[in-house]
């Protein structure tokens, strides 16, 4: 499986995530029906390396299959995407820890809180566990846990320990305002043992130095990747509430009107256009940052082309009848509709109709864009 293959397979899920999107908020858990079509479609597996049965797929790959079903349900694909992570950690293990773990599947599904909220005790051949961890995503459906504990002894360390779920207490506690679908629950242990080989020092898990055959993720520090397939869910959401915007103003008549609509409206126009342009600039900076991560640590050229695609203008809708254009500019324009502004725009210009946008604003426009680079 490549990279397309991977979206296409999330995208022909994203009926059915839909259709149960409801009903998962309302049970606080992924449905029973989309974790098993997930599965046949193979993607718990996407970033297992390809030596232990998986696709071995990247960062790009885990990112984009997440934002495509979170155009679906964002918290669908919050749960999904960690359990597609927490499989790629769970092979970070050693050889007797992996072979234990990976027994019969490609894709062991585990939780992960990531936070070191318990001890683990050195004992004969492995250590005593004891904690707490909240924000456990994904634990009703998990077969495993992965905590992070704090190592008891002469030195501060911390060290991962995998237990299986039927050691550990759940506390039914996500009653939440949205994202109920996670099932982010809190889970407990308490003097639990776990072998050695069950286990894995912090920063080999988090640095992600261990090299596995067929890893896509090889040399991708575990917080990085997190951070930007983390992301991926708000993405996603964000741009289908884009796409509802634009097609409530296509349906909407205006009221006390004769007929008008609001898709008619410059006003509007306006305001999808500022919600597309912030949803699109979104989406392009964090296609920016995961290309570079895959790549490899930025270099100082990176860094400067990332300035280079700095913002230069926003467009805001304060109210039905007014549009205000903020812009950077070096310097103030000699026109009494300009005026110097604080904040992300050094100047704004206050717009009431679409001929006002004329070749004194046009030109203002191209100023700013010439000064981003």
């Amino acid at each position: 499986m490549e990279t397309p293959e991977a979206v296409r397979r999330a995208e022909s899920l994203t009926d059915l995530i839909a259709a149960q999107a409801a009903g998962a908020e309302i049970d606080r858990r992924v449905s029973q029906e989309v974790v098993d079509a997930v599965c046949e479609a193979e993607l718990f597996e996407l970033a297992v390396p390809t030596s232990l049965g998986g696709h071995g797929l990247g960062l790009d790959a885990l990112a984009e299959t997440t934002r495509t079903m979170a155009r679906a349900c964002p918290a669908t694909a919050w749960t999904v995407s960690f359990l597609m992570l927490h499989a790629w950690l769970l092979s970070k293990l050693s050889s007797e820890g992996v072979e234990e773990v990976f027994d019969g599947t490609a894709a062991p599904l585990a939780a992960a809180p990531l936070a070191p909220t318990g001890s683990a005790a050195p004992a004969d051949g492995g250590f005593v566990v004891n904690g707490r961890w909240e924000w456990a995503t994904g634990s009703a459906h998990s077969d495993w846990l992965v905590a992070h504990a704090i190592e008891e002894g002469p030195e501060l360390a911390t060290r991962f320990v995998v237990m299986p779920m039927e050691d550990v207490t759940v506390e039914d506690v996500w009653f939440t305002a949205g994202m109920r679908a996670t099932g982010s629950n809190t889970v407990v242990v308490q003097d639990c043992f776990v072998p050695a080989h069950r286990t894995i020092g912090s920063a080999d898990l988090l640095d992600s130095t261990a090299s596995v055959e067929g890893d896509g993720l090889t040399g991708i520090p575990v917080i990085s990747a997190l951070a930007l397939v983390a992301a991926a869910p708000a993405l996603g959401g964000a741009e289908r509430a884009a796409q509802e915007y634009r097609n409530r103003l296509a349906e909407r008549v205006l009221a006390y009107t004769l007929g008008d609509k609001a898709v008619e409206q410059p006003a509007a126009q306006m305001r999808l256009a500022a919600v597309e342009d912030i949803v699109a600039t979104a989406g392009a900076r964090w296609r920016h940052a995961t290309r570079a991560l895959t790549d490899g640590v930025p270099t100082m050229d990176d860094r400067v082309d990332a300035r280079r695609n700095k913002q230069f203008a926003l467009v805001q809708a304060p109210s039905s009848k007014r549009v205000q254009l903020g812009l950077n500019l070096a310097d103030t324009p000699d026109d009494p509709r300009i005026s110097e502004a604080k904040g992300m725009c050094s100047h704004r210009v206050d717009l009431t109709a679409l001929d006002e946008v004329d070749d004194a604003v046009r030109s203002w426009i191209s100023a700013a864009y010439e000064g981003a680079g």
